[in-house]
């Protein structure tokens, strides 16, 4: 086999291969031999078939076998020879396209290498980590909000309108055309106002209605309506209202405490005091890894893939763009083209991935097959009902998992150079630490 050198241009390289036809054959004779015990054909006991007639039966199937097998096998002993690691997926193709039966095979290889990657000195860095305690204002506004979610509904007064956010237990039934239809109709119904929970329209017209008043709503259901035979069609509903409610805050106490499965009063107060906490410094982390990435892309500069700029300056232009269009859902559009500002941000990506990777290669950093399954558990999560199916499809598709284990992989190394940096603690108000989580995201 011949590889000769076509192009060294950067991290631009380009080669031809020529596989002799002779190697070629050689390696579908060993093929049929080993295959040749257990190979039965009318005429002939098993594994006395001639090898000539063996290779007019099964040697052009085989060929092509052979053929990619010895050119990913040449590809393979290119890299470990050069030392290489292509960015992507090497372009591979035959260039005598006129080949037949007998004639050397000629492939023209080309690809983009990763670059080699500096070293850098993690001990110098300096970082600032924030550290936010959970006060008590921010406890009793948490109790606040659990008290607002946790809300009875007690009878207003009588003779008093419901208003928007009230309960109003009414008793519906409902037709299309005068004639009733099939889960149009209830009992009992609490119905909280503005809760949004029914067709577009039918809980504004309650508003203002007393109890043991009749209302008809009339409404439209939606044109995708779930229900063929009501989409798009005029409703009428007669309703009774039997109670109006209004929304009552529970009292923050032992049983409040209760209802979100802590033991008392105290006891849930320290549970939120750590749930607190624990949002805080995951705040604050994302703060501390952006001043991480902004030191390391300061250290660093090396030729990056163009290939892979690419790719990244796509992928970000497109995901700003249905950002900024989420009514489209297909991707079925004009291609985005990234502006400069795509291409900028790309390039400190990629810079900063290839570095992080180095640094987790050489650290021997590794994400655990438990870790791995959490999370597509918490992805699965996701699809209710669906979860079976989810977990089966990750495993079965190795883009996915992938797509699962980058951001763990950069989690840890993270955390592994957190470890080496110098690391000072700064105690900061949660209005400063928002402040500095908006900034990321203005960033």
């Amino acid at each position: 086999m011949q590889v000769t050198e076509t192009l060294n241009d950067g991290l631009k390289r380009g080669y031809d291969i020529v596989i002799p036809a002779g190697e070629l054959d050689a390696k579908v004779d060993q093929k049929l031999k080993e295959a040749q015990p257990d190979i039965e054909m009318k005429g002939f006991r098993k594994g006395k078939v001639p090898m000539p007639l063996l290779k007019k039966q099964y040697g052009e199937r085989l060929l092509g076998e052979v053929m990619q097998e010895t050119i990913d096998g040449a590809m393979n002993e290119h890299f470990e020879k050069s030392g290489d690691r292509p960015a992507m997926q090497p372009d591979v193709k035959m260039t005598n396209e006129d080949w037949k039966v007998g004639d050397d095979v000629n492939v023209a290889m080309s690809y983009e290498a990763l670059p080699a990657i500096p070293e850098v000195d993690l001990s110098d860095l300096k970082l600032e980590k924030m550290v936010v305690k959970a006060d008590d204002a921010a406890v009793d506004e948490a109790l606040g909000n659990l008290a607002e979610n946790a809300q009875n509904f007690e009878d207003r007064k009588k003779g008093s309108k419901a208003k928007d956010g009230d309960q109003v237990v009414i008793d519906f039934v409902g037709s299309v055309d005068g004639e009733e239809f099939e889960g149009g109709s209830a009992e009992d119904y609490p119905l909280v106002l503005g809760s949004n929970s029914f067709i577009p329209g039918f809980e504004d017209q309650l508003v203002g209605v007393k109890a043991d008043e009749e209302k008809s709503v009339n409404v439209t259901f939606p044109a995708e309506y779930g229900a063929e035979n009501l989409a798009g069609k005029d409703a009428v509903f007669a309703c009774k209202v039997k109670a109006v409610k209004e929304p009552k805050p529970a009292e923050i106490d032992d049983e409040l405490a209760k209802k979100f499965g802590a033991e008392d009063l105290a006891a849930l107060k320290t549970q939120i005091t750590e749930r607190l906490e624990a949002e805080y410094a995951g705040a604050a982390r994302a703060v501390q890894k952006r001043s991480l990435l902004d030191a390391l892309d300061g250290k660093v500069s090396f030729d990056l893939p163009p290939s892979l700029v690419d790719a990244e300056a796509d992928q970000i232009a497109h995901q700003l763009w249905h950002d900024e269009n989420p009514d489209v859902e297909g991707h079925d559009h004009d291609k985005i083209e990234p502006t400069d500002e795509h291409k900028d941000l790309a390039a400190r990506r990629v810079r900063l991935g290839l570095l992080l990777a180095e640094l987790g290669q050489k650290a021997e950093v590794e994400v655990t097959d438990a870790e791995m399954t959490q999370a597509i558990m918490n992805q699965a999560r996701q699809y209710p009902g669906q979860e079976r199916q989810f977990f089966e499809f990750v495993q079965q598709n190795a883009q996915m998992q992938q797509q699962l284990r980058a951001p763990l992989f950069e989690d840890k190394v993270v955390d592994y150079v957190f470890e080496l940096a110098k690391v000072t603690e700064k105690t900061v108000s949660k209005d400063d630490l928002q402040k500095a989580v908006d900034a990321l995201e203005e960033a």
